[in-house]
């Protein structure tokens, strides 16, 4: 699983891990425009159910501007994580630059109404050189 999931942060009992793919026939690099799908996987190792409610992403691009993402859910759920199950899900990253990086946390709910924060781990955006 590790080669699959290479970036990977544990918070407690959850942990997050996420790979990356560039997507050259979304892309558009004479117009300014890389694409990137990340697939990401939260496993809750814990013995009590956990449910996502929301994100926070930091998207950073080649030239060091950063662009903060919040939301509920992710792709549209609110996910409860059994115990010893994992959710996975994907979505994607337009950048201007050919180069970036992205990073984040979830907020979550334990089965006793507590809250806390999951780190999602930084991961590079890096499109492949184009030869002519």
């Amino acid at each position: 699983m590790k080669a699959f999931f290479p970036h990977s942060a544990k918070t407690g009992d959850v942990t997050v891990r996420v790979s990356v793919s560039f997507l050259p026939e979304q892309s558009e690099p004479e117009r300014g425009r890389w694409f990137w799908a990340y697939h990401v996987r939260i496993e809750n190792e814990g013995p009590h159910a956990v449910q996502l409610l929301g994100r926070e992403w930091t998207i950073i691009d080649g030239r060091g501007g950063r662009h903060e993402v919040q939301g509920e859910g992710v792709v549209g759920e609110q996910p409860v994580i059994e115990p010893d199950t994992a959710f996975d899900y994907v979505s994607g990253c337009p950048l201007n630059t050919p180069t970036g990086a992205m990073e984040g946390r979830y907020h979550m709910i334990g089965a006793d109404g507590a809250a806390f924060t999951v780190a999602i781990p930084h991961f590079p955006l890096i499109a492949p050189a184009v030869t002519t």
